[in-house]
């Protein structure tokens, strides 16, 4: 591989995931993050159990193994032995990792068979990818819109913008790349169910706070739920490679009070119904997303 193949596969490698890594920023953070949900939470206690498990035998392997490297070193006059096997060392070396591996696929299965218990949500989602932007959708109102990266992030991202990414600021927080126009709101304390797909190639909603990332893949749907219980905003990213304006498709959620989300869903059904004092205002707007996604279509 030539150097100029290595240094184009490096630079991909950062496009792809620094922007990824940036959904949540913590400084000097090394792990995951334990999320904001009861779903995160399990996976994060569920990684930290197996990660200990692994540095346990870490420790002892490659402990036994420094062990007898400096103790039976030649210098010293060791004299390897000559045996062609032991019962008992391939009896321990088989049963042991074999109740190891019991040990953690208990606690993973049970996990992957809760998370993936959709059932009894209060609310459903659609949440469609598109070069490059979302779409969603809430089941059963007339609530419908585009969410896209912010227009001061856009400018700025430009080539010879000569504007400054640290001026990017919303309450004091850099966002430069990070924010939306219109974020997708929630309710805390409320199971709400996604239902993900995609209009043109493959997309993957993640949002780290959440604890999980799902793929939106045109033709198909795939499902996923979560329940947040505490007020916030929460931070993502498209993290499949989607085109080459990948890295400019952030998420963006909003959680808040149930009741407080109640009343912003009745206004937005408002909107969408055409009730309010500027009621072409939402249908106008609407009408411009769907001719900017059938613009970008058309463009592939």
């Amino acid at each position: 591989m030539t150097p100029r193949r290595i240094l184009a596969c490096l630079a991909m490698l950062v496009v792809t995931t620094v922007p990824a890594l940036a959904a949540n920023p913590q400084r000097w953070q090394l792990n995951m993050t334990p999320g904001v949900t009861e779903y995160s939470r399990q996976v994060y206690d569920l990684h930290m159990l197996i990660l200990w498990i692994c540095v346990v035998i870490g420790v002892i392997v490659f402990g036994a193994m420094g062990y007898a490297i400096f103790k039976f070193r030649k210098s010293k006059g060791a004299v390897a032995a000559k045996w062609s096997h032991s019962t008992v060392a391939e009896v321990t070396w088989t049963v042991i990792p074999v109740l190891i591996l019991i040990g953690t696929a208990w606690p993973a299965t049970k996990t992957l068979i809760w998370i993936d218990d959709a059932r009894e949500s209060e609310m459903t989602i659609k949440v469609t990818g598109y070069q490059w932007l979302w779409r969603y959708e809430y089941i059963g109102t007339d609530v419908n819109f585009i969410s896209r990266m912010d227009r001061e992030s856009d400018r700025t991202r430009m080539l010879r913008s000569g504007m400054d990414p640290a001026a990017v600021q919303r309450d004091g927080e850099n966002v430069y790349l990070l924010d939306v126009d219109n974020p997708l709101v929630l309710p805390t304390n409320t199971k709400v169910r996604f239902v993900i797909t995609a209009n043109d190639v493959i997309h993957s909603f993640w949002v780290p706070a959440l604890g999980w990332k799902q793929d939106a893949i045109p033709g198909f749907i795939n499902e996923a739920w979560t329940e947040i219980h505490t007020p916030g905003t929460y931070r993502g990213q498209c993290a499949e490679l989607c085109g080459k304006d990948h890295a400019f498709m952030p998420i963006v959620i909003e959680a808040v009070p149930r009741e407080q989300f109640d009343i912003w869903l009745e206004e937005q059904n408002r909107l969408a119904a055409g009730d309010a004092g500027d009621s072409n205002a939402p249908l106008a707007q609407l009408a411009a997303d769907d001719a900017l996604l059938a613009n970008a279509t058309e463009s592939l």
